[in-house]
């Protein structure tokens, strides 16, 4: 067993004894001829049938910035929106490359019969916009080619810097209008970058928009990290450090980048999760042989004691609203997941599926469980939160750590023994889908939305 579940167990049977982008209302462009105003590897399951036109962004004037011209950007915005559609596996997208360019003057006022002869269902048209202040304008209009309707309109002022943003959350637009469900496209991903042979992997955290976009690392590989976790309101991760051989939770500060241990002294301490309201963490501890799983301030304090049960429990995750923890332990002699309300009274099992069970997350949803199910292999699932309608999602060999989407759509997990990679699965069990990283990767942890 690797990463997740292996090495922390393994700890605790040593350890036992003794600044954002911004979202504007604001009107259209003063240069040129300005359009209406704005509101400013797969395999397997079902592609959805909204088929979306997206053509190149023209621009009102090519302008040099320091992310590339305008008009290349026109058509970079075009090509990652493309991308993001076809991720979600709900939309046929198609472009920007066989389609035409509209004018400038086309973004509000599309030429309808051109898209029809193409046979475009939708239409996403828009433009990039340099500005005086070294910012980007950039516009998102969505269009019914057959009702020759207008749906939806957003504009995107940006730093310069964050124009992949920008075109994430157009695709977050174009997918909220069409779906009627949120999107996940302006999301991050803090997960463990990986390198070096088995039994001398270098392990670092980074952080990456969640198609592999401004990838970055937070720690420089000194000491072994795993199970970085997002706070809901993004201002801190946490994760564990085996710094001098000993299992430790930290808390990064996403402002400062100052890192401080969440508990003080000299305990063992591990597998840490938030609360929804950020101002709390989860997180086991092993005190006079026994691990239980406590609950401490963000900011620090005296850790609450959650379980009192002989064995290792760990893994705790909150349900969306904050009143219960799905965690994972071994008291009855096997691995398994229990539930409980968040003070830790009404401690019960939930996993009856044969084998064993790990690494529980609550659903954004809250209507369903992930996991890792173990036997015969690694996979990941998903269960109701009274252990019912148990499905398993991928195939293996070694499939570990699932996380998340924030509407609840899609999971991200690793899969490897001593080598992993980031894939993404639909939690309604459609298909996989290898997420890029620079390196190998492990214990990805999924952000909701940037906040705007």
């Amino acid at each position: 067993m690797r990463p997740l579940i292996a090495p922390l167990l393994a700890a605790l049977a040593l350890f036992a004894q003794p600044a954002l982008a911004q979202n504007r209302q604001e009107p259209p462009p003063t240069q040129g001829t300005p359009p209406d105003e704005l509101v400013v590897d797969v395999t397997g399951g079902q592609v959805g049938s909204f088929n979306v036109a997206v053509p190149v962004m023209p621009t009102p004037q090519a302008v040099d910035t320091p992310a590339g011209n305008t008009q290349r950007l026109g058509q970079q915005v075009a090509e990652i929106i493309v991308s993001d559609l076809r991720n979600s596996r709900l939309f046929q997208p198609r472009g920007p490359g066989g389609l035409p360019t509209p004018s400038f003057g086309e973004v509000s006022s599309p030429n309808y019969g051109v898209w029809q002869g193409v046979g475009a269902q939708n239409l996403v048209q828009g433009y990039v916009q340099a500005n005086a202040d070294g910012t980007l304008t950039v516009g998102c209009y969505l269009y019914d080619v057959g009702g020759q309707t207008q749906l939806t309109r957003q504009g995107f002022n940006v730093p310069v810097a964050q124009w992949r943003r920008a075109a994430h959350r157009c695709a977050d637009t174009i997918y909220s209008r069409l779906s009627g469900d949120t999107g996940f496209f302006d999301t991050r991903i803090v997960y463990v970058s990986e390198t070096g042979p088995p039994g001398r992997r270098i392990k670092r955290l980074a952080i990456m928009d969640y198609d592999g976009g401004n990838h970055r690392f937070l720690t420089n590989g000194q000491w072994t990290v795993l199970t970085p976790r997002f706070a809901p309101d993004q201002r801190t991760i946490t994760f564990m450090s085996y710094e001098n051989d000993r299992p430790r939770v930290y808390v990064l500060e996403m402002g400062s980048g100052r890192v401080r241990p969440l508990v003080p002294g000299n305990y063992q301490t591990f597998a840490p999760r938030y609360s929804p309201d950020s101002r709390y963490i989860v997180f086991s501890m092993a005190v006079n042989g026994n691990t239980d799983i406590y609950r401490i301030p963000v900011e620090g304090g005296t850790p609450q004691r959650l379980t009192n049960a002989p064995g290792i429990d760990t893994g705790g995750s909150y349900s969306p609203d904050g009143s219960r923890i799905v965690f994972e332990s071994d008291r009855g002699g096997s691995q398994q997941i229990y539930v409980m309300n968040a003070d830790g009274s009404n401690q019960r099992r939930i996993s009856f599926g044969g084998g064993s069970y790990g690494t529980p997350e609550w659903s954004p949803r809250g209507d369903l469980i992930a996991f890792t199910k173990i036997g015969g292999g690694f996979r990941i699932g998903v269960m109701t939160p009274s252990g019912g309608g148990e499905r398993i999602l991928t195939g293996g060999p070694h499939d570990e750590g699932p996380t998340w989407a924030p509407n609840g759509r899609a999971i991200m997990f690793f899969r490897g023994a001593s080598r992993g990679n980031l894939w993404y699965v639909e939690a309604s069990g459609g298909g996989t889908r290898r997420v890029a990283t620079p390196l190998e990767g492990s214990d990805p942890s999924w952000s909701p939305l940037n906040p705007n």
